[in-house]
């Protein structure tokens, strides 16, 4: 196998530091924080089980097998090897790369790996641990090309999906739930049950009580809805946020948390809706977090959510920045390049603070995030943004690969503050603009009858219908699409004298173009090129949305021309050549353009023509297929995070961090996971 697929020889691990925020608190809000974070924990164990089949029993032979040891700092080489492999199953909460989607191998033979197993000395664990590998280790160690991909069908596998789900079926549940208000493909998952030539579809809802099925006709088809999909976990989940419901700080915490209960309880969408409307009104909390079915990154046809659990502590200084940069985003938006006519008619001015994570329990720790996804309460009642401040800072520090020998100490000097402008521009002025062009059941629109169409210059006529959200009909395409967006608006107003100063960089003049916006483009444009070591040629598959996102922006900086970006190629080599002089002229200009299709078409339900003029720019072609493999010639493993554990001890919570090894990323789930 390639080194695409193996486990890292050295796993990086970085520490997400907490401890002295988490003692600042007062013990009410420790305690809120601690069981928060308990609940969240446990429900990120479904997890494993949205990632592949074997994930959980290589989950449970992990946790068996290292506690079953007097220590975890052998130097046996293949006992090592097994130490990297366990440390990216545990940073990626699964055997699949979270950032990637792709697999993750183990680097020792299926036989060594059975052979440390047989050391085990006690013997009923022992003997577990064997009866679980040997049922699960042709899975685990399967190199076929369909099993190397999280997809569809021949692309890929998932278990968003029973194995014998086509792209057909998932049409007729996706058109099914489109008209049914009460349930969201969100915390569900599809199942295809043949007998005796009939086939009924079973959609698994996520929830901890196991109610009756529903059971429905539609357009010839049999549609069961049942609940108790994860009910385990999700039962320990509740429990955990019940008891935070006691250590509340206001009424909007306490609505919240009633409607996780009921949500993760009973499985109804809209109890999380609610959860959701009562997080946006809870301004500035001392403890932040966001709990639920969150992101549909994972899901191959991106309609279905991955469970994720943010509990955090909020930066009060760093947040004044992001704090500035909402009281002027209404001056912001109006330099976005699309027509009025497609920005939301109000601004809803969201909480944008910059947070200390304490857990962030799911496959990925993201560095922003930009909540909920739900498009109905994001246009009309407003969203959230977070900044992860401790994600950002926990960088390696070390010469960039594809960056020129001139701009190295610039770029090591600067990435952090470049990267946190991207950030705050791309949560709030990317995801948190744009207007989407709505009928209602009555037929009203939410728009002018005469609105002219920006590109084709004639009258509107696509729209979203009824029951139809952005995710529905751009379906698979929309996460990338999405990320595209805001990672344009992101380097288009990363010029603005304005926001640079928000952000401290009070010498930032309209004539020349500023040391960070400099750096943040040329991040971009170096993301581009990395993005390829996440593109599958066999399958044309993209493994990940945001790299797939940041090709694209490079293809159009690409094709602007003038000399604003190149790629100085070698032999083994290549080098991103960016004109700092042409960014504001020519780079604004081309993403300028690009924005302006990607809303337009966005806005107006228009699926088909954005995908065709999206997969032009996301798509690579020889010469780029080329440049892979340079790419790939220099590929780092990416790091993982090891977070602090929580307990209560003579009634004080106490919060224990790990060292950044995998070691400690080991003894982090042996202390967070007990029972298992």
């Amino acid at each position: 196998m390639t080194e695409t697929y193996l486990a890292p020889l050295e796993q990086p691990v970085f520490r997400l530091e907490i401890s002295k925020a988490f003692e600042a608190l007062t013990q009410k809000e420790k305690l809120y924080a601690h069981f928060l974070s308990q609940g969240s924990w446990e429900g990120s164990l479904i997890c494993f089980h949205q990632t592949s089949v074997e994930s959980w029993p290589l989950f449970l032979i992990f946790q068996k097998y290292f506690r079953s040891l007097p220590s975890l700092d052998s130097e046996d080489e293949d006992f090592k090897q097994l130490l990297q492999f366990a440390a990216a199953f545990y940073g990626n909460q699964g055997n699949y790369r979270s950032f990637g989607d792709t697999k993750i191998l183990p680097r020792l033979s299926k036989e060594k790996f059975r052979g440390l197993l047989e050391k085990v000395s006690e013997e009923k664990t022992k003997k577990e641990l064997l009866a679980l590998f040997d049922q699960w280790a042709d899975r685990i160690y399967n190199s076929e090309e369909k099993y190397l991909s999280l997809g569809l069908e021949e692309k890929g596998v998932s278990t968003y999906f029973s194995e014998n789900i086509t792209k057909a079926d998932i049409e007729i549940a996706n058109d099914f739930l489109k008209k049914k208000k009460n349930i969201s493909p969100y915390n569900t998952r599809l199942w295809k049950h043949e007998e005796g030539g009939k086939v009924k579809y079973e959609i698994k809802t996520a929830s901890a009580h196991k109610k009756p099925k529903e059971v429905y006709e539609h357009n010839g088809h049999s549609i069961e809805v049942t609940y108790g999909d994860h009910s385990e976990h999700l039962q320990k989940t509740a429990d955990h946020i019940r008891e935070a419901g006691k250590y509340i700080a206001n009424d909007n915490q306490k609505e919240m948390i009633s409607k996780y209960v009921e949500h993760f309880e009973g499985g109804s969408i809209e109890a999380h809706k609610d959860s959701q409307r009562a997080w946006i009104r809870d301004i500035q909390p001392v403890v932040e977090n966001n709990i639920g079915f969150i992101e549909s990154y994972r899901d191959p046809d991106g309609a279905r959510g991955e469970f994720e659990g943010l509990v955090a502590i909020v930066n009060k200084e760093v947040s004044k920045k992001f704090e500035a940069l909402v009281k002027g985003a209404e001056q912001f938006i109006t330099k976005l390049p699309w027509p009025k006519e497609f920005e939301k008619d109000k601004f809803l001015k969201p909480d944008f603070t910059s947070l200390e994570v304490l857990t962030f329990a799911s496959s990925g720790v993201p560095s922003g995030i930009n909540i909920p996804n739900y498009d109905d309460i994001r246009q009309t009642e407003g969203f959230k943004n977070v900044s992860l401040g401790n994600v950002l800072s926990a960088k390696p520090k070390e010469a960039a690969p594809f960056i020129r020998e001139e701009d190295q100490e610039l770029y090591q000097s600067t990435e952090g503050p470049a990267f946190e402008v991207q950030v705050g521009i791309h949560e709030l002025l990317g995801h948190g603009t744009g207007k989407l062009l709505q009928i209602d059941e009555s037929g009203k629109k939410n728009f002018p009858e005469d609105l002219v169409h920006p590109l084709t210059l004639k009258k509107i006529d696509k729209w979203y219908k009824p029951g139809e959200t952005y995710d529905t009909v751009f379906r698979s395409w929309a996460s990338t699409i999405e990320e595209c967006r805001a990672e344009s608006c992101g380097i288009y107003l990363s010029t603005d004298e304005n926001i640079l100063r928000i952000f401290g960089h009070s010498n930032a003049t309209s004539e020349e173009v500023h040391d960070v916006t400099y750096i943040n483009w040329l991040l971009m444009c170096r993301a581009g090129l990395v993005a390829l070591e996440f593109y599958t040629p066999s399958t044309g598959n993209w493994g990940q949305a945001h790299m797939q996102a940041r090709f694209a922006i490079l293809n159009v900086l690409l094709e602007a021309g003038q000399g604003l970006v190149q790629l100085e190629k070698t032999s083994n080599d290549v080098r991103v050549v960016l004109d700092r002089s042409k960014i504001k002229s020519v780079g604004r200009e081309a993403i300028g353009r690009f924005l302006n299709v990607l809303q337009a078409y966005k806005s107006t339900a228009d699926a088909e023509s954005l995908v065709s003029f999206y997969s032009k720019y996301s798509t690579p072609n020889g010469d780029f297929l080329a440049l892979r493999d340079v790419v790939l010639s220099q590929k780092k493993p990416r790091r993982v995070f090891v977070q602090a554990h929580t307990f209560v001890e003579g009634g004080d919570v106490k919060v224990k961090e790990f060292e950044p090894t995998p070691q400690g990323i080991v003894r982090s789930y042996l202390e967070r996971f007990p029972s298992y």
